[in-house]
């Protein structure tokens, strides 16, 4: 190698260097040995990248760069993509050898620029191009993020459906981490795998009222498993609201309703009765429906029998698929207050009920206390997420969790049919 005009510069300033101690790596002919410019390190370095022109990189492989012996060592690599991806890499200790440790995008551009230092410590740095092949006769997984995009309430989490189950702990651990959830202002959370096919996220807390909450998937063209890439998915956005809780006391028969940590409004209520008992927990608010026609049939009551009923329901705040709501009751306004006589709903009188209907909205938080029922499923019967502890939700993070099969989560339950 020719380094002329670099070994000139250290030499004049051997004496700096003494000085100042091994830390310091280079010179410039103006004695600052910071200001040295990195000589081209194309021969102290070995790639194992293409070095034809027009060809391309295998995704399926990963990257090195390697020091050649006597001649220098590396002292850092910095590997992205044209949209921006890092590539993530570990360094020997010695400065020999980098190779990258997360999967390259396939049919996409990158620049690697690798950083050197010579056996005299002047600075020498190589930026390498290329472009890796695109995947052939290969599933992509599409992910599909929910709910859509609006605003909601604290509780609300954030859902990742993907088009095909993924089993394998590794495989997921590389699905998960290019599901990107980002709020404003910033609050720890994580995902859970709900099934190999269902992720749900939410934050340790409900999120901060007013925030705003950005989701979006960096899967696309990254190798997950054999034949097997991420696909493009289309990016979600949410709008947090006011922090909107409502607590049910089934043994007091009254339903608080809080708002921004004030209570704004009591109400008396009815809830589940022997038999029917409301679920204790805490639900979110799925949606809204003016008018809810309710059958007993379409729950398990049979036609005819005591507890029969067919009923035109209005004002029907929905809190579980199975057919738990917050509605409005005129027919048991005696009992609200002092009676459960529902068959697992929350009834209330009319005019509180569209109070009610006004003032919430989807993902506000539905607290139930003090109820002989069951506890709320924390899946498969609307969002239970809440009723999980911290620690056991991030068991459930293919980052930190310990389980690898795709089996469902032992919170899981048999869904139990309530209405009106």
């Amino acid at each position: 190698m020719n380094h002329t005009a670099r070994t000139r510069s250290v030499v004049g300033c051997t004496l700096l260097v003494t000085a100042l101690g091994a830390g310091v790596t280079a010179c410039g002919s103006d004695g600052n040995p910071l200001s040295a410019r990195p000589y081209d390190a194309a021969d102290l370095i070995s790639f194992n990248g293409p070095t034809e022109t027009g060809k391309r990189v295998d995704p399926d492989k990963p990257l090195e760069v390697t020091a050649n012996s006597g001649e220098g060592r590396i002292t850092d690599v910095v590997a992205r993509d044209s949209t921006g991806r890092f590539v993530t890499g570990e360094l020997a200790a010695d400065g020999s050898r980098w190779h990258s440790t997360s999967p390259l995008a396939a049919g996409a551009r990158y620049t690697v620029t690798v950083s050197t230092e010579d056996e005299d410590g002047a600075p020498g740095r190589k930026v390498l191009a290329f472009d890796t092949s695109k995947p052939a006769g290969r599933k992509r997984l599409g992910v599909t993020f929910g709910p859509g995009s609006g605003t909601y309430g604290v509780g609300q989490p954030v859902t990742a459906q993907l088009d095909q189950g993924v089993k394998d702990k590794a495989q997921r651990a590389v699905v998960e981490r290019a599901l990107r959830v980002e709020s404003v202002p910033a609050v720890p959370g994580a995902w859970y795998w709900v099934s190999d096919k269902e992720l749900h996220y939410r934050p340790k807390d409900y999120w901060p009222a007013h925030a705003t909450v950005r989701v979006h998937s960096n899967l696309d063209g990254i190798r997950i498993g054999d034949r097997l890439w991420g696909g493009k998915s289309a990016p979600l956005k949410l709008t947090i609201g006011d922090r909107v809780e409502v607590v049910t006391d089934a043994a007091a028969h009254q339903l608080t309703y809080y708002k921004d940590g004030r209570e704004i409004e009591q109400i008396p209520v009815t809830t589940g009765k022997p038999g029917f008992e409301t679920r204790n927990g805490v639900k979110v608010v799925l949606e809204k429906q003016y008018f809810v026609r309710m059958r007993g049939s379409t729950v398990g009551i049979a036609e005819g029998s005591s507890d029969s009923y067919d009923l035109p329901v209005y004002y029907a705040t929905r809190v579980t698929w199975s057919g738990e709501y917050v509605h409005a009751a005129p027919w048991s306004v005696g009992s609200q207050g002092y009676a459960n006589v529902s068959h697992g709903c929350t009834g209330m009188s009319t005019s509180n009920a569209e109070w009610l209907y006004d003032n919430i909205r989807p993902g506000d938080v539905v607290r139930v206390v003090n109820s002989e029922g069951d506890p709320m499923e924390p899946f498969g019967n609307g969002f239970g997420d809440w009723n999980v502890d911290w620690n056991k939700w991030r068991t459930g993070s293919a980052l930190t969790g310990k389980t690898s099969d795709g089996s469902a989560p032992a919170d899981t339950v048999r869904l139990r049919p309530a209405a009106v």
